[in-house]
């Protein structure tokens, strides 16, 4: 706790720094149109420590909460069993190549339903929950959208866009016949994703070597740069459609199936001092208050640090510091999320989209990650080629909305 505590002070006294040297350096623009190069230098210098710190507390936060979560368990007893036995046999495997009956294993462990004899065996529950964990972590995206597992090879979905309408009447008026709800069918199929971590044969012969926290950390990291930045930027083809990979319109036009944005007021920039913070104001309103209450800023870390200088209209700076245990930091008290696939501010940038992400992208899991042994392409390494089928797209488009530097 006494590490959690100092680096909350130190965040909170940087912030302070910062916010009397960013002050200095927003009164010479206003003044003389410019600020001094070296007062930039450590106002810049301060941001990026606090970018540290902010970091730093969001980790050991993390690891607090981690350790405070009481392991589940109860279950089937007979399926609990059948998954104990499957895993001992998928480390045998895994080690040695030896599958003993580890197909029917999988069947009775209820892991799968499916004969696949082409396509790799199923990882043990552990080891699957351990790469999604390193998932999460990693992608910004997995922790904010819904994330369903799916059984089969598109999940399909009926959404309510409008065209319900009503009135008022009175006791004995008539009640005519009102507009019926335009229900829309979204499809989101499952995308093939892989990785092909090697391992040599004597670390596999390792008692010590652990294979699950392995291949969790080598396939979730790999797995996680790809599936985030097709969460953000993917076009749908072999991959998930990303936030940014619909069709955006300005927000007074915003028709169901595209994503709303405002605009910056600059091109490539914030509108200059000293209430260049008020788009982000008009940012968030931009969005339903049914939206709203559950609404989270996302952007990458240079977006971040470009917004901590920002103050609105009333001069008070728009973003704080979480200098409480739990308390993130945030933008217009809601929370703030970095991902670096979001793009870097530029002429027409989507650099920042503020929503309730849960409502509007799911990410479909179809159930399992599957690894394939291959001793022989690569000797003496043994390659584990790991597939998992991830899918992704916008459910509601209205609970989205970005902000185009422009």
């Amino acid at each position: 706790m006494s590490e959690l505590n100092k680096v909350i002070a130190d965040l909170g006294s940087s912030f302070e720094e910062f916010k009397s040297e960013n002050d200095k350096r927003l009164a010479e623009i206003e003044k003389k149109g410019t600020s001094d190069v070296l007062l930039t230098e450590k106002v810049d210098k301060i941001n990026v420590e606090m970018s540290k710190l902010s970091e730093m507390k969001a980790q050991i936060d993390a690891m607090e909460a981690s350790a405070n979560r009481l392991p589940g368990g109860g279950g089937d007893p007979e399926a609990n069993k059948a998954k104990a036995e499957h895993k001992v046999a998928f480390n045998q495997f895994f080690r040695k190549g030896i599958d003993a009956n580890l197909r029917e294993l999988e069947v009775q462990a209820s892991l799968t339903t499916q004969s696949d004899p082409d396509g790799g065996f199923v990882v043990p529950e552990e080891m699957d929950t351990e790469i999604t964990r390193v998932l999460g972590t990693v992608s910004a995206m997995r922790r904010l959208a819904r994330v369903i597992p799916v059984g089969s090879a598109t999940y399909k979905k009926l959404h309510n866009a409008g065209g319900t309408s009503s009135g008022w009447v009175g006791e004995e008026e008539t009640r005519t016949e009102t507009n019926t709800p335009v229900l829309k069918q979204l499809d989101f199929p499952t995308m093939e994703l892989y990785a092909n971590p090697a391992a040599t044969q004597s670390m596999l012969d390792d008692a010590v070597f652990n294979t699950e926290t392995w291949l969790a950390e080598e396939v979730g990291i790999e797995f996680s740069e790809q599936e985030g930045t097709a969460f953000i930027t993917g076009n749908g083809v072999k991959k998930p459609r990303g936030i940014l990979g619909y069709d955006s319109v300005a927000n007074a036009s915003y028709a169901w199936g595209s994503i709303g944005f405002i605009a910056s007021g600059a091109a490539g920039a914030f509108i200059a001092a000293p209430d260049g913070g008020d788009v982000i104001i008009d940012l968030q309103h931009s969005l339903k208050p049914g939206y709203r209450s559950n609404g989270t800023f996302l952007m990458n870390d240079l977006t971040v640090a470009a917004v901590r200088k920002l103050k609105d209209s009333d001069g008070a700076y728009i973003w704080k510091a979480g200098l409480e245990a739990g308390v993130p930091d945030s933008l217009l008290g809601k929370p703030i999320e970095a991902d670096d696939n979001m793009p870097d501010i530029a002429a027409n940038s989507f650099s920042i989209a503020f929503g309730d992400f849960r409502r509007g992208y799911v990410i479909t899991d179809r159930m399992g990650a599957r690894i394939l042994r291959d001793p022989y392409t690569n000797k003496p390494f043994v390659h584990f080629y790991t597939t998992k089928r991830v899918g992704g797209g916008v459910q509601d488009f209205a609970a989205i909305k970005l902000l185009k530097f422009a």
